[in-house]
Formats: C-alpha cells, structure tokens, sequence
C-alpha cells in the first residue's frame, strides 16, 4: 500500500476515534457548540473513507478506457468533501437556531471541554502529517482533508474557548448557539474553496503562472535562448503535469535531431516539476518566417 493511502487510513482512524470523543462530549454537556464540532467530525470521517477510494482509483495504471489514468478521481474526492462541509454548516446553523429558541441548560462541561481538547489535539497531529506527505506527493485529496482537519482544529479551539467562558459565567449561556453559528460560516469558507478547486481540476485549468515561468525557463535550457517557441497549452490531472507546445526549428533538422531535443526540454521540465508530461510539435522556421 503507497503511503498516500496509509495516511488516509490514519485519517480514517482518527476520525472514529474524535466523532466518539465530541459525541461523548456533547452527550454530557448537551452544548449545541460541541454539537456543531461532532457533525464536523461526521464530515471528517466520511471525507476521510472517500479520500481513500479516490486515492485507490488514482493509483491505477492508466488503461484503454483512461489512456491518461485515472488522477483525476482526486478532484471527485475534494469536491465531495467540500459539499459535505457545506451540508454539515446547515445543520449546525438549523441546531444552533433551535437553541436560539428554545434556550436548554448546560451541564458537565469541565469534562466535555477536556474530551474536545483531545479530539483536538488527535486531528492536529494527523492534519500536520497528512499535509507533510501531500506536499510531498502533490496530492490535492490528502491536502484537502488536511486542510479540513485543521479547520475542525481551530473550530474545536473557538468552541472550547466560547464554553469555558459560559463555565465561568453561566449567564451567558447564549453563547453556546451564537459559538455553533459562527463555526458553521467559518467552515462554508473551507468547503466553497475545496468545490471551486475541484472544479478548476476538472476543468482543466492551466497550471499556476509560476509554473509556466518554470516550464518556459526549462524549454530556453534545453534548446538555447534563440530558440523559438509558441502555442504552449498546459493542464493537471491529480497530481500529474501535461504541457505541449510548438517548438520552431530549421526545415532541414532530423528526426532523430528533432527526437533527441523534445527528450531533453521534456527531461528539464521534469527536473523542474514532478510528474511532468512534455508533448513537443516542431514547426518549420521557414514556414513560420513566411506566414
């Protein structure tokens, strides 16, 4: 099993382990903030179980069907994820409302807040892993769920922060709802940003404007300053890179003169980015001169 996926199988674990935490917490307490934080964790765990299928079709060779593999299975996973974050905001938001309403008391929040504080501290150090090997792998599943776990983190640390002052002063238990609302249209950021890269992946868009400097700096290495070159095109599928472009060289080059130059701006590419796919066209100088 690649590491990818053995960090989304950690992730998977972690997910258990906190949704069982902040449930517990929110049983005891009753606090519909510690309940917006265990619906995050619901999230977690089933964008969690997605990202590891999505990495599992990624790693398939490519096929007759996906002659340019299966990568983009990841952006699938991401945008799950992201519409999961939204539906959860709603929930909390509907609860919270209801709270709002129909004010309850609170209770036992010394040991709820203490079970939030170690769910906590589990998704920091998964999340602190997961986005260590996702930068590695340039993995937008892993770095997604990354992400997300640290927004649980920092949810968690604003709901345990808001309770400890209503322990302190139990005249402001209004702040229970007001906390879970707030964590709500904190993670619609998280999930609307995950959906919009999603679908800038499936949409091919071209690669980052320091990428293309890099792409460009590449192909100036491998076949001189002077030489000219146009119609570059790129995209990203997963984790891998895809670029073609027109490179115009003399009407009298060889084949094996025109082969051995697109192997090596293709090599410097790679040198330069990871999992890059250069696709070279030469054009007649003569030709491109005349027109």
């Amino acid at each position: 099993m690649s590491l990818t996926r053995r960090v989304a199988v950690l992730s998977i674990v972690a997910s258990i382990v906190t949704l069982a935490l902040k449930f517990t917490a929110y049983q005891l307490t009753g606090s519909v903030g510690l309940l917006s934080d265990a619906l995050e964790s619901v999230v977690n765990l089933t964008a969690a179980l997605m990202a590891f299928a999505a990495l599992t079709i990624a790693a398939r060779p490519a096929d007759t069907h996906h002659p340019y593999g299966h990568d983009k299975a990841e952006y699938f996973s991401s945008g799950f994820e992201g519409a999961l974050i939204l539906v959860a905001a709603g929930t909390i938001i509907y609860t919270a409302v209801q709270r709002l309403l129909h004010p309850g008391q609170l209770a036992e929040l010394g040991i709820g807040l203490v079970l939030s504080l170690v769910a906590s501290a589990v998704n920091f150090g998964v999340s602190r892993l997961m986005l260590r090997v996702a930068r590695q792998y340039d993995s937008i599943t892993l770095e997604a769920d990354a992400q997300h776990l640290m927004t649980d983190v920092w949810t968690s640390v604003g709901v345990v922060g808001g309770l400890a002052v209503v322990m302190l002063a139990p005249g402001l238990q209004v702040l229970d709802p007001i906390i879970a609302i707030l964590v709500a249209l904190n993670i619609v950021v998280t999930g609307i940003g995950l959906i919009r890269r999603s679908i800038g992946g499936l949409m091919d868009s071209a690669l980052p404007a320091a990428e293309i400097a890099q792409i460009d700096a590449a192909v100036k290495a491998a076949s001189g300053p002077d030489v000219q070159y146009h119609g570059l095109r790129t995209r990203k599928s997963g984790s891998r890179r895809f670029a073609d472009l027109h490179l115009v060289m003399p009407g009298q080059t060889t084949v094996n003169a025109a082969h051995d130059m697109s192997a090596a701006i293709e090599r410097e590419c790679q040198a330069r980015l990871p999992n890059m796919a250069v696709t070279v066209h030469f054009d007649p100088k003569e030709r491109v001169g005349a027109a």
